[in-house]
């Protein structure tokens, strides 16, 4: 379920990680869910397996304060304000919690799915036996 992402070229290439840096950062600003208390993680979609499945390999006190987050910027959208400045989620605490499970989950699956689809051949092994008659002495063959 994880979108195609371009930081691994942008990243590589110096001189335009120098130019899209700033610009993310203005864009995560612009975004305004960190005015809310939100995280980025906090605005992936939930109806996915996978979604399902990382909420649930979430730490409790990461639970409960993700549920708190989604409520108090509910809260804030019906009320048509933001939160007060300091309470405003900052770039160090805008980290991915979520994001790294999602993708441990996606690689399970894959790595499920290889498995299950792998087919097995069993080698024919064409065992050679000895030619009995040929080795039994003759007094024996002819009793």
């Amino acid at each position: 379920m994880s979108q195609p992402t371009l930081s691994n070229f942008i990243i590589k290439r110096p001189w335009l990680k120098r130019w899209m840096v700033p610009l993310s950062k203005w864009y995560k600003e612009a975004a305004g869910y960190r005015k809310l208390g939100l995280r980025a993680d906090d605005l992936i979609p939930e109806e996915s397996e996978e979604m399902q499945l990382a909420l649930k390999r979430l730490s409790p006190k990461e639970a409960y304060d993700r549920v708190y987050r989604m409520r108090r910027a509910f809260q804030c959208s019906l009320a048509h304000q933001l939160l007060p400045k300091s309470q405003w989620t900052s770039e160090e605490e805008d980290y991915q919690y979520l994001s790294p499970i999602i993708r441990e989950i996606e690689q399970e699956r894959s790595e499920r799915e290889d498995l299950e689809s792998m087919v097995i051949k069993k080698p024919t092994i064409k065992s050679k036996l000895p030619d009995i008659k040929s080795k039994v002495p003759d007094s024996v063959k002819s009793h």
